[in-house]
């Protein structure tokens, strides 16, 4: 494979146009036209299987008796992940920065029958989370899902912060996400099960202009998770290993966020943690490759968000806020 992202000084090597020739010329025209047959074919059928899942939605799977792992699991919606899967009946590993708040959680988590275990771990530093999937798999076994929770709430504009501070919430929110997927999902396939949720937010869908670097980690999330679950399903795993991308929208935990969303004149309903919980793993028992945890006109509105002329957008978004210039 090309390494395209290594390079020496005076190494670039520019496409001849004979190489650009030959490749237009050892095209198989009768092969793309077979498979516009089949698009065109299969289109209907597909199209109304895909609308009856997403109104009937699919059958409802067991995961008791599994073994979850969900990061950022010792406080708010982590913590609310965590006791609504020990409901399912799943063994649950609590991963936390906070190791007091992680005993916590995994205390809970035994009421309800099952086995849970508090872990230290540091999700933007790699060696930590290879560390982290040593002591998972001693001491509760393989996992079989994986809950990417763990996240800075970091509402900076993008003149705000150290550059210190800038790579800290790209490290957390987004570049730990590749740590755990890489840590776990060989796991996945070689057992042919597994299931994989990130959790990204309604501003990694619509961006906030008051919270530049979190929207962009929010996007990344995004795009890693449509990018793995296209991975999967090219690498055979389609109806085996699953994806689901979370997107939360204003979750009652922390007072200052309270706070700072007063100062914005936010007028978006406020959810409590239990909820997005419930709605997130009622989401993963069916499958779903996405998860938006708004009223179903917000869920509408989202989907249409970037197909509106940004003049639009920008007067509907003064609707849920003061978004409008300040002098």
């Amino acid at each position: 494979m090309v390494q395209y992202f290594k390079h020496n000084d005076g190494e670039y090597a520019q496409a001849s146009p004979e190489l650009l020739d030959a490749s237009r010329l050892s095209r198989n025209w009768m092969d793309i036209l077979m498979r516009i047959v089949k698009v065109m074919v299969l289109f209907i059928p597909t199209l109304v299987y895909e609308a009856v899942l997403f109104l009937a939605g699919m059958e409802k799977k067991s995961i008791k008796g599994q073994i979850a792992l969900v990061t950022g699991g010792g406080n708010g919606l982590g913590r609310a992940l965590c006791l609504q899967l020990a409901k399912e009946g799943c063994n649950v590993a609590v991963a936390d920065i906070d190791f007091i708040a992680a005993e916590n959680t995994a205390q809970q988590v035994r009421e309800y029958g099952v086995r849970s275990l508090p872990l230290k771990v540091d999700v933007g530093v790699q060696q930590s989370v290879q560390q982290l999937k040593l002591d998972v798999e001693a001491k509760l076994g393989p996992v079989d899902i994986l809950i990417n929770n763990a996240g800075l709430l970091a509402l900076l504009s993008l003149s705000e912060g150290t550059p210190e501070d800038v790579q800290r919430i790209i490290d957390v929110n987004l570049t730990s996400h590749f740590w755990t997927i890489r840590a776990f999902k060989d796991g996945m396939m070689e057992r042919r099960r597994g299931h994989i949720m990130g959790v990204s937010s309604t501003f990694g869908i619509v961006a906030f202009g008051r919270a530049v670097c979190y929207s962009a980690t929010k996007y990344g999330v995004r795009g890693l998770m449509e990018a793995l679950n296209e991975e999967f399903y090219a690498n055979g795993y389609a109806n085996e290993i699953f994806t689901t991308c979370l997107y939360p929208g204003f979750v009652a935990t922390r007072m200052e966020l309270l706070e700072y969303l007063n100062q914005q004149g936010c007028r978006f309903p406020l959810q409590t943690p239990n909820t997005v919980a419930e709605l997130a793993i009622e989401g993963l028992l069916r499958n779903r490759f996405e998860i938006i945890t708004l009223p179903i006109y917000l869920r509408l509105a989202m989907k249409i968000y970037h197909i509106m002329p940004v003049g639009v957008t920008r007067l509907v978004g003064e609707i849920f806020s003061n978004n409008a210039p300040q002098p």
